[in-house]
């Protein structure tokens, strides 16, 4: 048992890359064999990278996917800011929460995309409406996640400062907002997945650009290669924005934890 111990903590960095490999080999051979059933061609892995290396060079899928990462930025920035901004007036201020609480409530288990028609209507079939949807499903997560943080804080390390003559301002910010960090920056890291989930359904309806529009058009072409590589796009952006959050997570928490 302690030579499987041993062997299993050397191969700890990269053990991680073994089901990956093994998932894309397995994926490889099931498709050249042509065991998914089916009436349209399943791709290959290889053909799915062939395929990537394609959209990449004719810039198709450059310019798509910056259309898509500048809508996440501008909404999960906005929404996130506003969110927090919110969360930490409701907080600390029991007035606030009391008379904030119940109207978030009701709006709070409204999916992001329940929005989407009201704001077809509203807002339009243009780049402000996937902005607008990030905004709202990045909203109320880290609204709900701040002002849980800050309700869970022991009172007594709030009592004590007052006790030594701080001001509110200063417990808020010295004693109160670090203590909630971890969990607010566990809102932020759910926003961001949410916030790319989000706008590939958004760029769906009618928008000429953006990851969403592009798997439409290959909806349309049965590209099952074109559609994969969107995904595959998708599934690495997420973890690249959750591991950037970890990481300042990490080095703003360092100096209170």
């Amino acid at each position: 048992m302690a030579k499987i111990k041993s062997v299993l903590t050397k191969l700890k960095p990269g053990w991680g890359l073994v089901p990956i490999i093994a998932f894309l080999l397995i994926w490889e051979v099931v498709a050249r064999l042509n065991w998914v059933p089916g009436q349209f061609h399943f791709p290959a892995f290889s053909e799915v990278v062939r395929e990537f290396v394609n959209l990449s060079s004719t810039g198709v899928l450059g310019d798509n996917f910056a259309a898509s990462l500048l809508r996440v930025m501008v909404g999960l920035i906005a929404g996130s800011m506003a969110g927090m901004v919110l969360g930490v007036i409701m907080g600390w201020n029991e007035i606030a929460h009391k008379a904030l609480n119940p109207l978030i409530s009701l709006f709070l288990p409204i999916p992001p995309l329940g929005w989407l028609p009201l704001l077809m209507l509203w807002v339009g079939i243009n780049n402000w409406l996937p902005i607008t949807i990030i905004f709202i499903s990045s909203f109320f997560p880290i609204l709900y996640n701040t002002v849980a943080g800050i309700k869970s804080i022991d009172k007594d390390y709030v009592k004590v400062s007052r006790t030594l003559g701080a001001s509110d301002f200063k417990i808020l910010t010295t004693v109160v907002m670090p203590l909630a960090l971890p969990i607010i920056f566990t809102g932020l890291r759910l926003n961001a997945g949410q916030a790319w989930r989000v706008v590939i359904a958004a760029e769906m309806v009618a928008i000429p650009t953006g990851i969403g529009a592009l798997m439409l058009r290959a909806e349309s072409l049965i590209r099952i290669d074109i559609i994969i590589v969107c995904l595959i796009v998708l599934a690495v952006m997420t973890y690249i924005f959750d591991k950037i959050f970890g990481y300042f997570e990490r080095r703003v928490t360092a100096r209170w934890y």
